[in-house]
């Protein structure tokens, strides 16, 4: 696996991973996927508090959360295959393991939000009160992929940097 220019933790990408990263067209669809569901999410965090705290559109919030829960299947589908482009395996790539399997509780309370919707199970107050925990779970795993994003950036530009000086540092000794 291969090493940040002066760092000792691994780089998220091998370069052919970053070249298959950047040539899939799935990199795109995860790129326009993720701030439409956190769009989706602000919208029905708010409908969601709003109905817990005045008992108002309940209506509105239960519709806004399945919504959310069908982004966020779209989206999970859909990062399945671009890691599978990318990493060669449809889930729980080395590089992005916590994080995909943060994904699947995030997940699962969606999914039981909606059992619980569909059955008329944990009442309408435990019902949000399980979106909201959905939500949290899901602001949770957001932040895992901003951070792990973020840090392969970093290591880009550092990895960048120390080519660009190794490449003076060539030409200066000549």
């Amino acid at each position: 696996m291969p090493v940040t220019a002066g760092k000792t933790h691994p780089a998220l990408y091998t370069p052919e991973q970053r070249r298959r990263r950047d040539e899939t067209r799935w990199t795109l669809v995860q790129g326009i996927l993720a701030p439409v569901q956190f769009l989706v999410f602000l919208v029905s965090l708010t409908l969601v508090l709003r109905a817990l705290l005045t008992g108002e559109g309940v209506g509105a919030a239960s519709v806004s959360v399945v919504v959310k829960t069908i982004v966020l299947y779209t989206i999970m589908i859909t990062g399945a295959v671009w890691e599978k482009k990318v990493f060669d395996v449809y889930l729980f790539a080395h590089a992005f393991f916590w994080e995909d399997v943060f994904s699947m509780l995030v997940l699962a309370l969606h999914t039981a939000y909606l059992w619980a919707l569909f059955t008329g199970s944990l009442g309408t107050q435990g019902q949000l009160v399980l979106a909201l925990a959905a939500y949290a779970a899901y602001v949770i795993n957001a932040t895992q992929f901003v951070l792990k994003l973020r840090a392969a950036r970093l290591g880009a530009e550092a990895e960048r940097q120390a080519a660009t000086r190794s490449v003076a540092l060539e030409g200066a000794s000549r």
